[in-house]
């Protein structure tokens, strides 16, 4: 997880973190192929070639991409890749990832000392802001430091545990906690023999920061009958959130999705999730995200559709440089997630749509 955490992998520049991934994977999985986007499947059989399970955690992170090199002092102009709340962006640290390899750099703006009184209590907004990576001139930033414009950038954030290795706290958990889970389940699958009446496949998906694209191709590319998309959940219990919000809370269990912006989850599906984690005594939560969305968007409508469900980890502060989870949610989902492929046979998933 912390190496997951740490790679560099804004959306549409995802190989380092799909390195990572391919090369867990491999270890685990029967066989290991690619979209052409850059996405990554890994193949689990099971005692039946029937029905095909997609498991699918995106491996992109919000991050941003360099589009302009001030002419004085070298100072870097950028847009974001994904949502990014301009609030949190301030005073962080930041990689930019160039064709010599990543310099680091710092988020900034004009020092409060210099504002007047009406800007200092405007917020800084994005476009006003730009990245110092330490230069004095445009030809310091481009020549020595190997700068261009459409260079990425990501947060730089090391990966910690809190509470006596209960709690992480890093960046990128959004979706590499996903990711992470997915992996767990296949080297689980191998490792104890489960026994699993269905084909799994373990997704690595890019690009849904900026409009779920990976989702759409991995979707084509496998052609699931059933589809679990492996995701964070953003944990309601911070300061200011009502609870019809964010009803998740960190530390009581995955959240199983009620609905969201891009999918209202198949309910006979979504009846046997919540069956088989009270059969199994996984602590659960039911989550709804009524202003974002994930994979199962584009899962659920691929070709004559596949019944979706997204399991969520909670966690606090995504979208930013530091994110904060329970260990023991994940752990959860992992099981939830394993306890969900013994029972998924033919003519269990095809019950999720007959009439």
């Amino acid at each position: 997880m912390k190496e997951l955490s740490e790679s560099f992998g804004p959306s549409g520049f995802e190989r380092e973190t799909a390195a990572i991934v391919k090369r867990e994977a491999k270890r685990y999985a029967d066989e290991v192929t690619f979209d052409k986007l850059g996405s990554i499947v890994a193949k689990k059989r099971g005692s039946s070639d029937s029905p095909k399970v997609l498991l699918a955690g995106h491996i992109d992170e919000v991050g941003f991409v360099v589009t302009g090199i001030d002419e004085q002092a070298g100072f870097l102009t950028f847009s974001p890749l994904g949502g990014w709340f301009d609030q949190v962006l301030l005073g962080h640290r930041v990689t930019v990832r160039t064709a010599r390899g990543p310099v680091p750099g710092v988020i900034a703006a004009k020092p409060p000392h210099l504002l007047s009184p009406e800007e200092r209590d405007k917020v800084v907004k994005k476009d006003s802001m730009f990245i110092d990576v330490g230069a004095n001139s445009r030809e310091t930033t481009e020549k020595e430091l190997g700068v261009s414009v459409g260079d990425p950038v990501a947060p730089w954030a090391p990966f910690t545990t809190a509470r006596g290795g209960k709690v992480a706290i890093g960046k990128a958990f959004d979706d590499r906690v996903g990711t992470f889970v997915g992996l767990e389940v296949l080297r689980r699958l191998k490792e104890e023999k489960v026994t699993h009446p269905n084909m799994v496949f373990v997704a690595g998906t890019v690009q849904e920061e900026v409009g779920l694209r990976g989702a759409s191709t991995v979707g084509n590319m496998v052609e699931p009958d059933l589809a679990i998309a492996l995701e964070v959940d953003i944990s309601g219990d911070v300061p200011g959130i009502k609870r019809n919000e964010a009803p998740a809370k960190m530390g009581k269990g995955p959240s199983i999705l009620a609905f969201d912006a891009s999918m209202i989850p198949n309910q006979a599906f979504k009846s046997l999730v919540v069956e088989t984690a009270e059969q199994e005594k996984i602590p659960y939560q039911i989550s709804v995200i009524p202003g974002g969305g994930t994979d199962a968007g584009k899962f659920h409508v691929v070709n004559a559709g596949a019944p979706s469900i997204v399991i969520g980890v909670p966690t606090r502060h995504i979208h930013s440089h530091a994110a904060i989870l329970d260990v023991s949610d994940i752990g959860n989902a992992i099981n939830l997630v394993l306890a969900l492929l013994r029972r998924l046979d033919e003519k269990t998933v095809k019950s999720f749509v007959e009439v």
